[in-house]
């Protein structure tokens, strides 16, 4: 199992724009997803979120992480995709809403593909506790999302 592939939904009580005002707010989500407890920002490019940069700071599986990433796709209002390398291993998720009536459905997609034998290795012996986890996280997310934006 070299990659590990997942993805989680929620559905939110507001409009396709708020949401998506919220999911690129990251100089202000740690306010509210409760695992981000630091995000800086490294590279903001003046017109496009293409190769918008940040170093995130949260608790995953009891420690803290930190991680590098940067945006290599998006439609405005509709998805953006991440992009991130560390461990051996290139991470990849996807935020992606869809108007369903007069809510919407928020869906994180996430890809863990290893790299070096060692990942390979950590992979194969992990792969489905890290991913019945990784799931759980995910999902936890979303739902810090769904609270703030419902409460607003």
């Amino acid at each position: 199992m070299d990659i590990m592939e997942l993805s989680v939904s929620v559905e939110i009580n507001k409009p396709r724009e708020e949401v998506w005002k919220a999911i690129v707010d990251f100089e202000n989500c740690s306010n509210y997803i409760e695992s981000i407890t630091d995000l800086q920002v490294l590279e903001k490019p003046a017109d496009t979120l293409i190769g918008f940069k940040w170093k995130e700071t949260r608790v995953l599986f009891g420690k803290e992480a930190t991680e590098t990433m940067w945006i290599t796709d998006y439609v405005e209002n509709e998805y953006y995709q991440t992009r991130a390398e560390s461990h051996g291993s290139i991470y990849k998720s996807w935020l992606s809403i869809e108007q369903v009536g007069d809510k919407s459905q928020l869906t994180m997609s996430f890809e863990g593909q290893a790299q070096s034998f060692f990942a390979k290795v950590f992979s194969v012996l992990m792969g489905s506790m890290m991913k019945g986890s990784m799931k759980k996280a995910l999902l936890k997310d979303l739902n810090d999302i769904k609270g703030y934006l419902e409460s607003k």
